[in-house]
């Protein structure tokens, strides 16, 4: 996805953040290089499990995941249009990619990849298992471990529509 040339910005859906907290794999955005990953004040809120709160303070705490807010006059027009059809994270994220023609991480389907394709394209999105498989691609997770991670996921209703990420490699 990245290359050594660029920082990919990556606006971060409390879904993905939840899946990376699930396999305890959220330190993976910081070693991601390449990378630079965004929350919005709106996703934070989203988190109310005190492990997930937990972790989420500790990424923010470590540097690898920056919290931001909705503050430009245009991303704000644009965060209220949305917020009449999708939640307010969603809403914060998909405003903020839009407006600062960031990528997006998010596992949201129906309306919400509809509204995203349409305001910032297929491929400045990003679901879980994009995550992970740039991780392999650099190093820092083995096929093995993101097919135990698939698993784990799959249990908490997080399916993959494939049979090992050695079928994308």
């Amino acid at each position: 996805m990245a290359t050594n040339a660029e920082t990919v910005v990556v606006v971060t859906d409390a879904n993905v953040l939840i899946n990376l907290i699930r396999i305890g794999q959220l330190p993976l955005l910081g070693q991601l290089d390449g990378y630079r990953f965004l929350v919005p004040a709106e996703v934070a809120n989203e988190i109310t499990e005190p492990d997930q709160r937990e972790a989420l303070a500790g990424a923010l705490a470590g540097g690898y995941l920056e919290q931001v807010v909705v503050d430009t006059m245009e991303s704000l027009q644009l965060f209220a249009e949305l917020r009449d059809v999708m939640g307010m994270g969603e809403a914060a994220c998909l405003a903020l990619a839009a407006t600062r023609e960031c990528h997006i991480a998010s596992d949201e389907k129906k309306r919400f990849r509809r509204r995203a394709v349409e305001l910032i394209g297929e491929e400045r999105i990003v679901r879980t298992e994009g995550l992970l498989l740039e991780a392999i691609r650099q190093g820092h997770i083995s096929v093995a471990q993101a097919d135990g991670f698939k698993a784990v996921l799959a249990a908490n209703r997080y399916s993959m529509p494939f049979q090992s990420f050695a079928d994308l490699m």
